[in-house]
């Protein structure tokens, strides 16, 4: 085991290198774990380059600042070619919003999802009445709310203010919903304006720091308003969490679809809603993440089998685009950040996150060095670690196992 993958991901030992060994172990000790590093430091210091710095006298903070100002260039270029595009194909105010909705929505990326029928989604909400959100979206009634009003939109506003007991009720009726309840369409990219949506958003985008709502049951992703005025980086963070969330829409809607054979579909459902969605089968000697499968297969299209997935899933289906490769199709000067997602730096025991998720973050809420997020270097580094000792002949075992308890196997390490 490399310090460099225990530090990097404040692992817990000695469980972290343990795990590793019987990893290692399992697959005849092939030192994925050292190879991988040597991979990922040596990507690091190839990026350390391009930003002008020396690999070998460059420290933590040094590499911060870089990666701060490169954000603010990169920024200020995607902010401008956002603005133009909502000003030529959507009106003349160029609203970045709308440019960001437009790029996603041209995109090459499939935009096809399994999600909560609308008519599902209103039976809902007759039976727990988001009376908060009535009231914030400016409404006496829930009749009059419902006939002028998206369930998704309602949806999207009592996720952000009704009370945890409204939000446990509503878990809890996910529970009780069937196959029929859903329908394959287009994932919704929607817009929130009007003056009650500019109220709530200066305090919810102050709060969460972005603007995004993402409902992944329905199939749909909002965006609040943003100020006038916006620090820079935040453009830049509001499109790379809105990349990261269509990923995880289209990972919750295979395992949706594919799920519709199982008893507890419900079960499921509720699981997407409140948890990250792991299949029951120890893989990798743990719970695995679906949208690990998701990639695993969107990575090897060659080793998909229809006859695992049938008559429900088709390799179209297994789809995930990374979010530094689709940045750079809708503004093509960030390239710099292509296959940064699990890139990093370990100096003196300090790490520092190429990913530009947690550089955008950092530089929008102007975080000092000693306040840095690195949670999605570190959960990319983890899942492309665990990619490395996916193998095939496994992954499906595990999933004809989630799918088909009663043939599973006894529990099978890689």
């Amino acid at each position: 085991m490399t310090r460099f993958l225990s530090e990097s991901l404040e692992a817990p030992e000695p469980s972290f290198r343990l795990g590793l060994k019987r990893l290692e172990a399992a697959n005849g000790n092939p030192s994925t774990d050292i190879r991988f590093t040597a991979e990922v430091n040596y990507a690091a210091r190839a990026k350390l380059q391009q930003l002008g710095l020396d690999p070998k006298d460059t420290t933590a903070k040094e590499l911060y600042r870089a990666l701060e100002e490169r954000v603010k260039v990169d920024d200020a270029r995607l902010t401008k070619s956002l603005r133009t595009a909502a000003a030529t194909h959507i009106s003349a105010e160029a609203d970045v919003v709308a440019g960001m909705i437009h790029a996603l929505q041209t995109s090459s990326a499939s935009m096809g999802c399994y999600a909560l029928k609308s008519s599902a989604a209103k039976a809902i909400i007759k039976k727990l009445p988001p009376k908060k959100a009535m009231k914030q979206l400016g409404y006496r009634s829930l009749d009059s709310m419902l006939k002028h009003e998206q369930p998704v939109v309602i949806m999207a506003a009592a996720w952000l203010v009704e009370g945890d007991a409204w939000q446990h009720k509503l878990i809890d009726a996910y529970k009780r919903l069937q196959p029929a309840d859903f329908e394959n369409r287009s994932i919704q990219l929607l817009q929130l304006n009007g003056q009650r949506w500019q109220q709530l958003a200066a305090r919810i985008v102050t709060e969460r720091r972005h603007n995004l709502i993402a409902l992944r049951e329905m199939g749909a992703l909002l965006f609040l308003p943003l100020p006038s005025e916006v620090a820079p980086g935040a453009v830049t963070a509001s499109l790379s969490l809105a990349l990261h969330e269509l990923n995880e829409i289209r990972a919750s809607s295979t395992l949706l679809k594919l799920s519709q054979v199982k008893k507890d579909f419900g079960n499921v459902v509720r699981m997407i809603v409140s948890d990250e969605p792991d299949l029951n089968s120890s893989l990798l000697d743990q719970p695995v993440p679906w949208h690990l499968i998701q990639r695993y297969y969107a990575r090897l299209s060659d080793k998909f089998k229809q006859s695992v997935f049938e008559p429900y899933l088709e390799l179209e289906d297994m789809v995930w685009h990374p979010i530094e490769r689709a940045l750079s199709q809708i503004e093509s000067s960030l390239g710099f950040w292509h296959d940064s997602g699990h890139l990093g730096l370990l100096h003196d025991g300090e790490v520092v996150s190429l990913n530009i998720v947690d550089a955008a973050l950092n530089c929008c809420n102007q975080l000092r060095f000693e306040d840095r997020v690195v949670q999605h270097f570190q959960r990319s580094l983890w899942h492309e670690l665990l990619l490395r000792y996916l193998k095939h002949e496994t992954v499906e075992r595990a999933v004809s196992g989630e799918l088909q308890p009663e043939l599973a196997t006894e529990t099978v390490i890689v």
